[in-house]
């Protein structure tokens, strides 16, 4: 049985350049997610979120390996970010921050395989957003990113790189702040951590 790496396959999504900006575009794909709000250091929502992606995503793993002869890589956790008012997304007030905590799935994943694996978790572990957890085709299109290695508070600097170069190329932020979790940050020191930042855009119309 192959295992299937989809971080290698789709490596110009995954696997970025840590030296220069690209523009990419996202094909759409299927995630398992959560919602809510709240600094993700300190919220339990977004702690719980977390917990009960993972045991799902495991589960849908072991599912397809034991029944499709399928069997694959659990891809990385993915936090798309943002304010109802993106003026005020800042970093220094986390405390209002809307996300969707996310992972991943392979395109022979289908919801029923999802339901059954959420009541198989559901009846081992007692987790409170369980409930929460939907399974969703997100379409992210044309966005530009860049890997940033480093501790998650420091991403601030690159951040505003990015949204300069998405400015210089005649594009405008359009859709969620978004950034994927290469690193697991228990057991990678924080200066070695590895983000891909993602900003969706989209050209800026040219009047004649």
């Amino acid at each position: 049985m192959t295992k299937i790496d989809l971080k290698k396959e789709l490596k110009h999504l995954f696997r970025p350049s840590a030296r220069k900006f690209s523009v990419v575009d996202v094909p759409p794909m299927q995630f398992l997610m959560i919602d809510g709000q709240g600094d993700p250091n300190t919220a339990q929502a977004y702690a719980d979120a977390i917990e009960a992606l993972y045991a799902v995503a495991y589960a849908l793993k072991f599912a397809s390996k034991r029944q499709l002869q399928r069997d694959f890589t659990v891809m990385p956790l993915e936090g798309l970010w943002w304010t109802e008012d993106m003026a005020d997304f800042s970093m220094e007030n986390k405390d209002a921050w809307l996300w969707t905590a996310m992972i991943m799935q392979p395109d022979w994943i289908d919801a029923a395989m999802v339901e059954e694996a959420k009541t198989v978790v559901a009846s081992k572990k007692n987790l409170p957003a369980l409930d929460k957890m939907r399974f969703e085709t997100y379409a992210e299109g044309l966005s530009a990113q860049i890997l940033y290695i480093g501790p998650y508070a420091d991403e601030g600097p690159t951040i505003a790189r990015l949204h300069a170069f998405i400015a210089e190329h005649g594009y405008r932020p359009a859709g969620k702040h978004h950034e994927i979790y290469l690193s697991d940050p228990r057991r990678t020191a924080p200066e070695k951590l590895k983000t891909v930042i993602r900003q969706p855009i989209q050209a800026i119309s040219v009047s004649h």
